[in-house]
């Protein structure tokens, strides 16, 4: 009776000087980054202390033995480093077998301490998220957006309304954690934008679109058939209105030459006759009823009468000069 007290004596004063086993660490690691785990305390080592760091406390991963280089287990030779001032141990490009609790324990003559304890996780960075825009239904007053933020494994649908510059969500925040444990969220991001994000504790990535981008669309498809109707309409009128002008132009043009070909046509020309001895001066041409004049008088030009010297020059016969007096026959 007296040693089973002994030994629960000491039990207890071994699980007082056990100081921090049962505040755990998590430590979230990217697979292929490296890890630094840290000893929180240290400076109530006793100096013959021994300070180990082992994983899943049963396997060994460095030695700090005072007055002695450091030992490092074969099996994380290569990938392990460590600081003999502060304890401290950095595991290079961890894989999903390096999760676990790893452990910094000092050993000494009196006491035993818990100086650091990790659970260090290792996980996978998230896959690529896609969202998409599954329909667009708009009226006078508001603007309807149904959507899918989806991963390779998972998918959210969420419907987004805006009215009178205002966009809400039904429903709220959508999300849901995937089959790789993953979060993926759909929300109402800031300036109208819709967010979706797939996210773990080592990495995340989103994919956003903006609402105003997919109402402007609807509504410029709107406006720009009207803009054609209306192109097209002017277009129309526009045409006609050249052959309009077209017409008219090349008929009074028509008109105006038809004009000028008629008085061509109507113009009388007289013909010329040889005044002679008791004949009259004019003589109106044949088939001319009327008997009246025309303005126009001809008469045959003959030689002058008069003396108008010479007709040579300088060796030179130059041609004769000839004069008549052409007189008007009076009106009738």
């Amino acid at each position: 009776m007296r040693s089973f007290s002994f030994l629960w004596a000491v039990s207890l004063v071994y699980l007082c000087q056990m100081q921090g086993s049962s505040s755990v660490t998590p430590v979230f690691v990217k697979k292929g980054d490296d890890v630094l785990l840290n000893v929180t305390t240290a400076d109530d080592l006793e100096e013959d202390a021994v300070v180990l760091w082992k994983f899943n406390k049963q396997t060994i991963l460095v030695r700090f033995i005072p007055d002695r280089e450091p030992t490092v287990s074969p099996v994380y030779t290569g990938r392990l480093e460590f600081s003999v001032k502060n304890y401290s141990m950095k595991l290079k490009n961890l894989e999903e077998a390096d999760s676990g609790v790893y452990t910094a324990q000092a050993t000494g003559i009196q006491t035993q301490l818990i100086l650091a304890e990790h659970n260090v996780i290792v996980q996978d960075p998230v896959s690529p998220v896609e969202l998409t825009v599954d329909s667009v239904s708009r009226s006078s007053d508001s603007c309807n957006l149904t959507v899918t933020c989806s991963t390779q494994d998972s998918h959210i649908n969420s419907t987004f309304r805006c009215d009178n510059q205002n966009c809400s969500q039904e429903g709220g925040q959508r999300s849901q954690v995937t089959a790789s444990g993953a979060s993926l969220h759909v929300y109402l991001g800031g300036n109208g934008s819709i967010i979706c994000n797939h996210s773990n504790n080592v990495s995340w990535i989103e994919d956003m679109k903006t609402i105003e981008h997919f109402c402007r669309d609807v509504q410029d498809n709107d406006s720009n058939d009207n803009v054609t109707v209306t192109v097209v309409v002017c277009f129309v009128i526009l045409f006609l209105v050249i052959v309009v002008f077209a017409a008219v132009f090349f008929h009074r043009r028509r008109g105006k030459s038809d004009k000028t070909q008629q008085n061509i046509d109507n113009t009388v020309y007289e013909v010329p006759q040889v005044e002679t001895t008791g004949q009259p001066r004019y003589q109106s041409p044949a088939g001319d009823a009327s008997g009246v004049s025309p303005t126009s008088t001809y008469s045959l030009v003959g030689p002058h009468a008069g003396n108008m010297g010479s007709t040579e020059t300088k060796g030179k016969t130059l041609p004769e000069t000839l004069y008549a007096q052409v007189e008007k026959t009076s009106k009738s």
